[in-house]
């Protein structure tokens, strides 16, 4: 499969060792991954008309991919 765009690692570089770190240790900061990663791959395959949907599907699917991108930074930036 090609690389797909707004992977977690890839957008938060300076954080890519406690995102890894909080992925073993921490089961909310798990399934907020999990959650992301799984949305950032169901717009990436309606974008590129591998699974075509509607405009507004991938719009509320595009919504819910940056809700859960804030949730992962406030996070990552949690003092």
């Amino acid at each position: 499969m090609t690389h797909v765009p707004h992977e977690l690692a890839a957008d938060f570089p300076e954080h890519a060792e406690r995102i890894a770190e909080l992925r073993r240790t921490d089961t909310h900061f798990a399934r907020l991954a999990d959650d992301y990663h799984t949305q950032n791959k169901a717009v990436y395959l309606a974008e590129t008309d591998l699974e075509p949907t509607s405009d507004d599907h991938l719009v509320a699917m595009r919504k819910e991919r940056m809700r859960l991108k804030d949730a992962i930074f406030g996070y990552l930036t949690r003092v």
